[in-house]
């Protein structure tokens, strides 16, 4: 598995999404992806409780840790590398959590347009 290059929506170098706990497809802090991604886990989000209580309605519980998996489950202020489709699914229903565009892989924007991530985007100085 070869990832695609390591480029952010502003078309800039990516930078980290989280390390603690170690986020990304590839598991190295960073939402790189692959054509093997096929969830395309490439929007850097912050989450919220709001969020985690959407996704495990949805069907996905990211808050419960699975030892199994080497997961340790999230909480609110946790930064992770989303899927592109449940990040615009929560965007529809009002529950998007914020975004980190130079975390954010550019590959995002095959399923969210970037104006939605701007909306939900973290500001940064």
């Amino acid at each position: 598995m070869e990832s695609d290059a390591s480029v952010n929506v502003l078309g800039e170098k990516l930078a980290i999404c989280g390390t603690d706990p170690v986020t990304g497809y590839f598991r190295d802090g960073m939402c790189n992806t692959c054509d093997a991604d096929q969830g395309s886990h490439t929007v850097c989000a912050v989450m919220t409780a709001e969020f985690l209580a959407f996704s495990k309605y949805v069907g996905n519980d990211l808050s419960t840790s699975r030892p199994e998996f080497g997961f340790v489950g999230l909480k609110p202020g946790d930064p992770w590398c989303l899927c592109a489709s449940r990040f615009l699914q929560a965007a529809d229903e009002g529950c998007a959590p914020q975004v980190h565009l130079e975390a954010t892989h550019k590959r995002a924007l095959e399923i969210v347009p970037l104006e939605i991530l701007r909306q939900h985007a973290i500001l940064t100085d």
